[in-house]
């Protein structure tokens, strides 16, 4: 067959570890032979992002703004650890993090469900898509320890100079201190792209903070999600019979528990990175989630939700082989190259991202499959499998659906 031809390059963000070795595989076994594969490709492994003093990571960032259209594979995120372990300059930033500050917008990560995985809450019969606000809380803090007698207090210095106090606590012991922000505009684009998407998918939007003890924080996310949607979507969601409602997180944690799924529950950045893994886990496996950025200026980043797999990296490295689940980073590979066939007006390049989810379902749900779905698949006869020969079976399936 003629390879598909791409109009627009995708921008592909290289990875560490076990992910990176993956991510070759998946384009020699799954994408080269198929599409002319069009990509503006940054190496941002942890190595070249202390090469070029994080200016890669950036530069990544702004080549999404222009082409659209991203796919980034797993990054290490430096710790002490790291630092040692690779020698680095310093501890860089998280990656994922300078990235969506740039971008701005939303996460959205949802379960990829198969035969034979069954969820671990019982009542879950359909995908629970987490939005996650990818900007500031915890993730842009600043932090000190803080001496005893030390009186610690909220300044804002206004534009006229002006300044506004609030004590936030008296140290007669030693302590910690830590603080946040976010924007109003950040906020905004988190709720638009929240009801964007959930008109695009058709389901309903659950939102959730703590505003009840955050009540100016908290209580500012909840005023614009409802100003926004009263304002630019109540009329649009009506009309597509879907529905947006507001609760405690507790509250939305017990009766997410209690659901089917089929919603999307919008969170703050901090509760949205833990309830993903929450759902994600309860639903099988990290390593069987979708993971999108999406920007109210519909700019996408595909990734994959999970991180480096380094413990099989290192066994790789001895030349041993490894059964790492590759699914996550291939469908992130798949989401890329749908949307850029949808924006670029290729069905071809959608069709064949299509036929190859297809084709990596269709290979786990006939029992062959990496060692961590082994572990949680009821289907009888199942093979484990290492990641090379998982992706050449997912391979022939692909050329049966082709």
């Amino acid at each position: 067959m003629n390879k598909i031809q791409m109009a627009t390059p995708l921008v592909e963000m290289d990875g560490d570890e076990m992910t990176r070795i993956i991510w070759k595989m998946i384009k020699d076994i799954l994408l080269i032979p198929y599409i002319d594969l069009k990509t503006e490709y940054y190496d941002l492994g942890l190595e070249n992002r202390d090469a070029t003093d994080d200016k890669v990571t950036f530069d990544s960032a702004y080549a999404t703004k222009k082409y659209g259209v991203a796919v980034k594979c797993a990054t290490i995120t430096a710790n002490a650890d790291r630092v040692r372990e690779y020698g680095l300059k310093e501890m860089w930033k998280s990656p994922n993090g300078t990235i969506r500050a740039i971008l701005d917008g939303t996460v959205f990560r949802s379960p990829i469900l198969v035969k034979g995985i069954t969820p671990f809450i019982t009542t879950w019969k359909k995908p629970i898509t987490i939005a996650r606000h990818a900007y500031g809380d915890v993730y842009r803090n600043t932090e000190m320890t803080v001496p005893a007698g030390a009186k610690a207090e909220l300044v804002v210095t206004k534009a006229d100079g002006t300044e506004e106090r609030a004590l936030i606590h008296d140290f007669e012991t030693s302590g910690i201190i830590q603080g946040q922000h976010n924007i109003d505009k950040s906020i905004e684009s988190f709720a638009r792209s929240c009801f964007s998407y959930a008109l695009d998918v058709g389901q309903d939007v659950w939102f959730s903070t703590k505003d009840t003890i955050s009540k100016k924080y908290d209580h500012h996310f909840k005023d614009i999600f409802q100003e926004i949607y009263e304002s630019d979507y109540k009329e649009k969601f009506e009309k597509a019979g879907i529905t947006y409602f507001y609760t405690l997180i507790d509250d939305a944690v017990a009766r997410v528990v209690r659901s089917e799924g089929g919603y999307i529950w919008a969170c703050k950045n901090y509760d949205g990175d833990v309830m993903s893994d929450m759902v994600a886990t309860a639903f099988g496996s990290l390593a069987m989630m979708t993971s999108v950025l999406v920007s109210p200026e519909g700019i996408y980043e595909y990734e994959a939700a999970h991180g480096t797999v380094q413990r099989h990296y290192y066994k790789h490295l001895k030349g041993e082989k490894t059964s790492t689940n590759s699914m996550a980073t291939l469908f992130a590979w798949t989401g890329a190259l749908k949307k850029r066939g949808e924006l670029d007006h290729l069905p071809a390049l959608t069709d064949f991202a299509d036929k190859l989810e297809k084709a990596s379902i269709q290979t786990v749900e006939s029992g062959i499959m990496t060692g961590d779905l082994a572990a949680l698949s009821t289907l009888p006869g199942k093979t484990t499998v290492d990641t090379e020969t998982f992706l050449r079976e997912v391979n022939k399936s692909l050329v049966r659906l082709l």
